[in-house]
């Protein structure tokens, strides 16, 4: 894998025994260090720190810069305050997904987009194809590295690792600047676990140091880092998609269940056209929750059946590590979307029983 790319924490993890690495997208990442099994619990019930300096950081700015995000994304970012995030979509015109990512309002004219790394190349093309000539746009990617620490302890731990108190942050607010182990940060109480927790945009060049900090602050709180396995367990059971899976170029965020972050009444943007079309004639597709009555585990891809029809497919599917139930997330034709619906997933040449249920399969106890 010699000719992967490595975030600048590879060093900190890369080769101590048990971690094992994959190709993720062109990254060398650790898909474990301990376990997946052992990683989720630990988020679940303790804390799990993350390395995901992978993702993709733009900044944007200038005085046209909210009147570009608008047209560009699906929320609406006049709604932003300086020091709150929101998730949004990048859509094509036909309502397709170019990209889910996080908007950060830096301050009046200046904005963060944080996007997912198989897309960076993607998503930057598609913004400069779109931004005036007044709105700068600069790939900060390489220059900034991301840590997630999440779970029911975090709140302690990142009270333990700074003097500034974090800890009254609102979801999907940030504070910029805070000192944390010689580095100063961008902290967002912001996450893709299902649970509380914190992101933590550092230099790249400081991030060993942060990771190591956190990890011995939050020793004595059952912290243990985790890695892409676990957060993609994690993630699906409070059903939060993943692009390439429960989000495409072929896959509307109406069908993904993600209506509530596309805001058809705020004025025109990319894809609204198709998207409002879509609402009125009746979304096509929906994506649901199933759950296997028969013995089978469903994985992504495996055909989905009703009433002898092919119907849709799977998109995540495994055992749930907390519920140890064998449940999937599947985007099927909508007349088959309603709960207890019975259903059929092809696995391995069979048609096994399941039905529709409810999802998110998790939710945090509040």
């Amino acid at each position: 894998m010699s000719n992967l790319r490595r975030t600048p924490l590879y060093s900190s993890y890369g080769t101590q025994p048990g971690v094992r690495c994959i190709d993720f997208g062109g990254w060398e990442l650790p898909v474990q260090f301990s376990g997946i099994q052992k990683e989720h619990e630990a988020v679940r019930q303790r804390a799990g720190l993350f390395d995901v300096s992978h993702m993709g950081e733009f900044l944007v700015e200038g005085k046209e810069a909210e009147a570009f995000l608008q047209r560009v994304t699906t929320n609406d970012v006049s709604q932003l305050e300086p020091g709150q995030a929101q998730y949004s979509l990048l859509c094509y015109p036909d309502g397709g997904v170019v990209d889910d990512l996080l908007v950060y309002r830096k301050g009046p004219e200046r904005y963060m987009l944080v996007v997912n790394a198989s897309n960076i190349d993607k998503d930057w093309d598609w913004l400069i194809r779109h931004a005036p000539a007044s709105v700068h746009l600069e790939n900060v990617s390489d220059a900034i590295a991301l840590l997630a620490l999440q779970g029911p302890e975090a709140a302690r731990i990142a009270a333990a690792a700074t003097d500034t108190d974090i800890t009254n942050l609102a979801s999907f607010r940030f504070q910029e600047n805070v000192q944390l182990f010689g580095a100063k940060a961008l902290v967002s109480r912001t996450g893709y676990t299902g649970e509380d927790g914190f992101e933590f945009y550092i230099p790249a060049e400081e991030a060993p140091a942060v990771w190591d900090g956190l990890l011995r602050c939050g020793e004595s709180y059952g912290l243990i880092p985790a890695g892409l396995g676990a957060r993609d367990t994690l993630r699906f059971e409070a059903r939060l998609p993943l692009y390439g899976q429960e989000l495409s170029a072929t896959i509307s965020p109406l069908e993904a269940g993600l209506g509530f972050f596309v805001k058809l009444n705020k004025g025109d943007f990319i894809g609204r056209e198709a998207l409002q079309r879509q609402k009125e004639q009746g979304i096509p597709r929906k994506l649901i929750g199933l759950e296997m009555m028969d013995r089978g585990i469903p994985r992504a891809h495996y055909p989905v059946f009703a009433e002898g029809q092919h119907i849709g497919e799977v998109t995540t599917g495994t055992q749930s590590p907390t519920l140890k139930r064998n449940l999937g997330l599947a985007l099927v034709d909508s007349r088959y979307s309603t709960l207890s619906t019975p259903l059929e997933v092809e696995i391995r040449g069979k048609l096994l029983r399941a039905e529709v249920v409810a999802a998110p399969f998790y939710k945090r106890p509040r």
